[in-house]
């Protein structure tokens, strides 16, 4: 994935605004990761990489992790809601086959 493709799809939270808030905002939680635009509130397939992001920040002062492609990243979140592993909130972005999600 690159800097400025998104990781939290449901909200278009890229990379590289992720990243730049952990080394600007400086957050003591993974959970404040929230407060950058809303990441990681929506279905919670970004979750997981927005915690493993905010781990390696808080261990090194670096963020290095090595993500999928877009691509494939839209693919594993398509499978994950389709599998009922949350669901994006109304209006946000849809699944990797075009369709728009509902909530609930």
């Amino acid at each position: 994935m690159e800097p400025d493709e998104e990781l939290c799809i449901c909200f278009h939270v890229t990379q590289r605004k992720v990243v730049n808030f952990i080394r600007i905002e400086k957050p003591r939680r993974a959970g404040q990761l929230s407060e950058c635009f809303g990441a990681g509130t929506g279905c919670g397939w970004c979750r997981p990489f927005l915690e493993t992001l905010f781990e390696q920040a808080a261990e090194s002062g670096v963020v290095s992790k090595e993500l999928p492609t877009a691509a494939d990243y839209a693919r594993m979140r398509a499978s994950y809601i389709r599998e009922g592993g949350g669901a994006p909130p109304p209006g946000s972005a849809p699944t990797e086959n075009g369709n728009k999600t509902s909530g609930g």
